[in-house]
């Protein structure tokens, strides 16, 4: 027997225009219909709210895509109702054209948020946020072809070019689909719970991916340390695990040198930046273990190790018990 929910609908919104990404207005639609499904079906009437998503534009005119397929609008943004959440897709190429020609869209988001809404802004579509002035003085990230631009463009936005995902207040920012699948799973747990985010992530992501929490820039979180830059150079490490690049390679790329990159780390961390990178590898290395079929070798590799022999010495060191003996003892935890 079907539930039939007693709350009133969770109101989402998407803007839409010419030259919008479609993947970046269809994945959203699709991971939230999966999750609002499974809620349907396994929570409580009480706690279920379903969903009534809408796609918002500057007018009522049918607007032709890139795939040939035509969208039509549900509401224009002067008769759109109050949304909870409001996602602003992609835009293919140059995004200023698009900006310049749906102030009614930048105008709209700039009074939703005020009077409550959560925004996620994918890639180049997060321009229009910024043109807003809702980013001014908080992270985002973009689309890394148009970072340039957009640090142009936006001179008050803290730009984090580095970070696939970013969270400030209402607001979140995302560089790319795999990130906005990722924010979406997020979510899904906060309206549905924790087994409706993992079941749509297992259905639409099947390939290890970190959890969301371990990969956006939070404003206002770094890394209980006060160093910014240390902070971001800690999240590059943990989201490359797997690069080739030595320590002084990672100092170089962040425009410091290796005595100043150790101590400033060493500063505001309490570890050398050799000490974290191990303790991460090893820790990555445990969850791949514990969590996937993978053989030894190819944890090795995951984690930035050149051999199964490499990590095998490493393991035994930190944890006096080999990588194999490791998941036999997980797994007996897990499963037995």
């Amino acid at each position: 027997m079907n539930k039939k929910s007693l709350n009133p609908a969770l109101n989402i919104a998407i803007t839409v225009y010419p030259h919008l990404l479609i993947t970046s207005l269809t994945l959203p639609i699709e991971m939230l219909r999966a999750g609002e499904a499974y809620a349907k079906g396994h929570l409580n009437p009480a706690d279920f709210r379903p969903l009534s998503i809408n796609l918002i534009a500057k007018n009522n005119e049918p607007i032709q895509t890139r795939t040939g397929l035509a969208i039509v609008p549900d509401f224009t943004t002067a008769n759109a109702p109050y949304n909870d959440l409001i996602i602003v897709p992609g835009i293919w190429r140059n995004p200023r054209p698009v900006v310049r020609t749906n102030l009614e869209i930048v105008e709209w988001l700039q009074e939703s948020f005020e009077t409550g809404s959560h925004i996620i802004g994918v890639g180049t579509g997060n321009c229009l946020i910024a043109e807003a002035g809702l980013l001014d003085g908080h992270p985002a990230t973009t689309h890394w072809h148009y970072a340039k631009q957009f640090s142009h463009d936006y001179p008050l936005v803290s730009l984090k070019p580095d970070f696939f995902i970013t969270q400030s207040e209402r607001m979140y920012t995302v560089a790319s689909l795999n990130a906005l699948a990722d924010v979406i799973v997020h979510i899904i747990s906060q309206y549905y719970g924790k087994a409706a985010a993992q079941h749509v992530e297992r259905n639409f992501s099947h390939e290890v991916r970190k959890p969301y929490e371990d990969q956006r820039y939070l404003e206002g979180a770094v890394d209980r340390h006060p160093d910014e830059l240390i902070a971001q150079i800690q999240f590059w490490l943990k989201t490359n695990l797997a690069s080739e690049l030595n320590l002084q390679e990672v100092a170089t790329q962040f425009s410091l040198s290796y005595r100043t990159f150790t101590r400033r780390f060493k500063l505001a961390t309490n570890q050398s930046p050799i000490e974290y990178w191990q303790q991460l590898r090893v820790e990555g290395a445990k969850e791949l273990l514990a969590s996937s079929n993978l053989t030894i070798q190819e944890v090795a590799l995951e984690v930035g190790y050149n051999d199964q022999g490499h990590l095998t010495r490493v393991f035994k060191k930190v944890l006096s018990q080999t990588p194999s003996e490791y998941r036999k003892v997980v797994r007996r935890k897990l499963f037995g």
